[in-house]
């Protein structure tokens, strides 16, 4: 069984491209994505990794960690980086965990053996500052992920660890969002004083309380 959304997300000790780290004090009270990769000097990883490396200032702005991982070794890795840098124009300003002995990567359930019984599959897991897993994705290892899509989750899982409310369909940051329906209306009332739009009972929408 992997982990489940609201599970805790196991604690580890790794050794990555930045040092020996423990991954909950490594994380601290922020935000983390860890994500995992099949293999170093593939083409698919390496668009992902350096375009994961261009949004540092966009998950640095939520607060969040990034660490990558695979079942490579360190040095792998860093040679890898110059390829990254080269071709994608952004060098990886994250650690990236080198498990060739596959602990964290069977810990977090990254190997399917449907799929490919040695190498990660695309996992992604984004983990609250309460180490509880908020997002799981697992992609197939052809298909390169949208780190713009995981952005865009975080921001919907940071507003409603917040506020009571809900993101509907294709939101995006200041779009108007739903009252949570575990607030009935008297408790809505206290939460958005300028009222809402109701468009059934179960339907309340109010603008974005962070724009």
């Amino acid at each position: 069984m992997g982990l489940r959304l609201g599970d805790e997300a196991p604690n580890f000790t790794a050794t990555t491209t930045e040092g020996e780290i423990d991954f909950h004090a490594w994380k601290g009270d922020s935000w983390a994505v860890l994500f995992s990769h099949p293999k170093d000097f593939t083409p698919v990883c390496t668009t992902e990794l350096g375009y994961t490396a261009k949004l540092k200032d966009d998950f640095d702005r939520r607060n969040v960690k990034v660490i990558g991982l695979s079942v490579d070794s360190i040095d792998n890795h860093e040679a890898w980086a110059d390829d990254i840098e080269e071709t994608q124009g952004n060098r990886p300003n994250f650690p990236i965990i080198g498990d060739t002995d596959r602990t964290v990567s069977d810990l977090y359930d990254m190997i399917h053996p449907n799929a490919n019984d040695t190498l990660t599959v695309r996992s992604v897991f984004v983990i609250g500052p309460d180490n509880k897993v908020k997002l799981t994705i697992t992609y197939p290892a052809s298909t390169g992920r949208n780190f713009d899509e995981i952005l865009r989750v975080i921001d919907s899982l940071q507003l409603t660890a917040a506020y009571s409310v809900a993101t509907p369909v294709n939101w995006k940051k200041g779009d108007d969002v739903i009252i949570a329906a575990s607030l009935d209306d008297e408790a809505a009332k206290a939460k958005f004083p300028d009222g809402w739009k109701t468009l059934k009972p179960y339907l309340r929408v109010v603008p974005d309380p962070t724009a």
